[in-house]
């Protein structure tokens, strides 16, 4: 399912400095004070860093300034999100770059790559709506972690309520210390899961990470966050 991405919409403001001339008159006096007063201590601070920064720096500075907002805002709609214990990270990076790498389907990302200092809530989220799929690595691991529940849970919730995502939800038991079939979730049964050691997985690959799919999700993904960004504006 897709980060960006997420991988959450900030409005910016800009305010110009003038600069203030003195004049011999008390009247013009009273037209700079005036002028001056109306200036934000946040463009005074701007101006002095400004004054004091040498030139070589000041050139720097205004070439990073100059760097499109597009391409800085730019966020990327992966193929496919791994939603895995904390403890079978390792792993969960063992079959990104299987998927990557072997079957071509990129970009993914893995939920321990998702952005530090935010709420796990939202990282879930950007994860699960940021990507067209969402793979639940089943290790024996992933029932021993409270949080893996939730995802799992909430992850096809998801795939429920939006029409979009449906069969979205990829459950996989891995090569190294896979959930037995018996203790899996019974939610999780009723979904035909990616077996890594099966002869049949190149197959089971093919046959789900479809680039028609993904086109679409992306579209949609698209007009979605468009939309926000008109609402946050208004």
């Amino acid at each position: 399912m897709g980060i960006g991405k997420s991988k959450i919409d900030p409005c910016t403001l800009s305010l110009s400095l003038a600069k203030s001339h003195s004049v011999d008159t008390s009247q013009r006096h009273h037209e700079s004070d005036s002028k001056e007063s109306k200036v934000s201590l946040c463009d005074v601070a701007k101006h002095s860093d400004t004054t004091e920064m040498p030139a070589g720096e000041q050139e720097g500075a205004e070439g990073m300034d100059e760097v499109p907002e597009e391409e800085a805002e730019e966020e990327v709609f992966f193929k496919f999100v791994i939603l895995h214990a904390e403890d079978d990270t390792g792993e969960a990076l063992r079959v990104q770059d299987l998927l990557q790498n072997d079957f071509g389907i990129k970009p993914g990302i893995i939920f321990a790559e998702m952005p530090c200092g935010r709420q796990h809530l939202q990282n879930l989220d950007d994860a699960v709506n940021g990507s067209a799929w969402t793979i639940l690595l089943l290790t024996e691991n992933f029932l021993r972690d409270t949080w893996c529940k939730f995802q799992f849970y909430t992850s096809l919730m998801n795939s429920v309520n939006r029409q979009h995502k449906y069969n979205s939800v990829i459950p996989m038991r891995p090569l190294n210390n896979p959930l037995p079939r018996g203790r899996t979730p019974f939610a999780l049964r009723t979904i035909n899961a990616l077996e890594e050691e099966s002869r049949g997985f190149p197959t089971q690959v093919e046959r789900i990470f479809q680039e028609s799919v993904y086109k679409t999700q992306q579209t949609i993904w698209k007009e979605t966050r468009k939309m926000a960004q008109r609402q946050c504006i208004a």
